[in-house]
């Protein structure tokens, strides 16, 4: 493919790309004109010269173009959705959906598969005996019109180019880079056909990326390129130096989202970046003026129990059980081996290697070493402390849940040694700072 071999010679030599050549070579990436050796140049040739706005936009939008783009004519309020960078007992997904869609917005939310050490919205629904996780796009639309809400997982005729152009980012070592994350992220996301769309990029220890600096600086491009596409959005950064949720493994937080939703569970983190993201694209989609006044409405249905019947609703209506919320012991597998893990010696918790709780995780069975490793729903950790929490004899680090004795014993050591402990008084850092 001459062409082909001209253009990526000119990224090499540092040459901008025109918006045409990049729907040429997103093209090949979606049709297969373009060889895996061809997508790894195409992807070290970004990596090492880079991408200006324009380039950036052109390659987002090609590749959102390269599949079906979904269309919502006829609705009676906003289509929006949120994105995540991913986190460890980050179920905010499953919260927020429905409780968007119980204030009049229309949220059609594909989600992922773990990454790395971090949970996978649809992997964690997929531990909800019955759901489905890939419907028909007929009845998946179909359930967004009715209940304003379905989670699903990525389907195949979403940004086909994308899904082509990652697996060889994952093997050429560009993972990494800035203008492929963006139009990786947002090429799917603005396939959704949205009328808003909030970022939540996660910073600190048990994040992709860890430093402030870079996932501003993320968050800050993310933003302005998906504006750019027509989709009005907003970001903002979340700390993950612990544990967003008190569980991290897929039954789990499937459980913790059933606990908060039935008021068995109050406040927390979790619930209240949910509380905010949800405000703020509440705003973006214009049902709600300011984000008090967007906060009034989601603690109002909230409180009358509308979040739960339309989360209850969702997961029958994509086949999980009808009586999900009312008898989650009974539809929810557990783990055979439970045990709490105590502190070697009492103090407080003043750092957490939250990265390392999640392989922890992995190493258990929640999570994945390679795409074709299957998930045990049952596994991960719960009653997680976080920092400022004093732990000791009474208060553990958190409960283990494990397939057998023998895995058990294999975390422990690595589970006491993500925790830090000290006799200073700490404060939890705060939940999301400015950009």
């Amino acid at each position: 493919m001459k062409q082909a071999r001209e253009l990526l010679h000119a990224k090499r030599t540092g040459r901008a790309w025109s918006r045409d050549e990049i729907g040429f070579l997103v093209q090949g990436m979606a049709d297969g004109a373009l060889g895996d050796e061809q997508l790894g140049a195409f992807a070290m040739a970004v990596a090492l010269q880079g991408m200006d706005e324009d380039e950036r936009l052109a390659l987002t939008l090609g590749m959102r173009d390269s599949g079906r783009v979904m269309q919502w004519a006829g609705l009676d309020g906003p289509v929006l959705d949120k994105h995540s960078t991913g986190g460890i007992g980050d179920s905010t997904s499953l919260l927020i959906g429905p409780w968007v869609a119980a204030c009049g917005g229309f949220v059609p939310m594909i989600t992922g598969r773990g990454l790395g050490h971090t949970g996978g919205t649809c992997d964690k629904l997929e531990s909800i005996p019955g759901y489905q996780t890939a419907p028909a796009p007929e009845r998946f639309e179909s359930i967004v019109r009715e209940l304003g809400v379905a989670i699903i997982g990525q389907t195949r005729d979403l940004a086909p180019a994308d899904r082509r152009l990652y697996a060889v980012r994952d093997v050429t070592g560009t993972v990494d880079c800035l203008p492929l994350i963006v139009a990786s992220i947002l090429s799917k996301k603005l396939a959704e056909g949205l009328d808003g769309l909030i970022l939540d990029v996660k910073y600190g220890s048990g994040a992709v990326v860890q430093d402030v600096d870079p996932a501003a600086e993320l968050a800050h491009t993310l933003a302005a390129t998906a504006t750019s596409a027509g989709t009005p959005t907003r970001a903002l950064l979340s700390d993950m130096n612990q544990s967003l949720g008190r569980c991290a493994g897929n039954a789990l937080e499937i459980r913790e989202i059933i606990d908060l939703l039935n008021g068995s569970t109050r406040g927390g983190r979790l619930f209240e970046l949910s509380r905010l993201l949800s405000a703020e694209l509440m705003v973006l989609g214009g049902l709600a003026g300011h984000r008090d006044q967007a906060f009034e409405r989601l603690d109002a249905v909230w409180a009358r129990g509308e979040v739960a019947e339309r989360f209850a609703r969702m997961v029958s209506a994509l086949g999980g059980p009808k009586d999900l919320l009312e008898r989650p012991d009974t539809h929810l597998e557990t783990a055979p081996v439970v045990a709490d893990l105590a502190p070697g010696e009492p103090g407080i918790v003043q750092q957490i290697d939250v990265r390392g709780l999640g392989l922890a995780v992995i190493e258990l069975g929640g999570g994945r070493h390679q795409a074709s490793d299957p998930i045990d729903g049952r596994v991960g950790l719960s009653e997680l402390a976080g920092i400022g929490d004093r732990v000791d004899a009474q208060r553990s680090l958190l409960r283990v849940h494990a397939r057998s004795n023998d895995d058990l014993e294999r975390v422990t050591p690595e589970l006491r040694d993500c925790f830090i402990l000290g006799e200073d008084e700490r404060l939890p850092p705060p939940l999301t700072r400015p950009l």
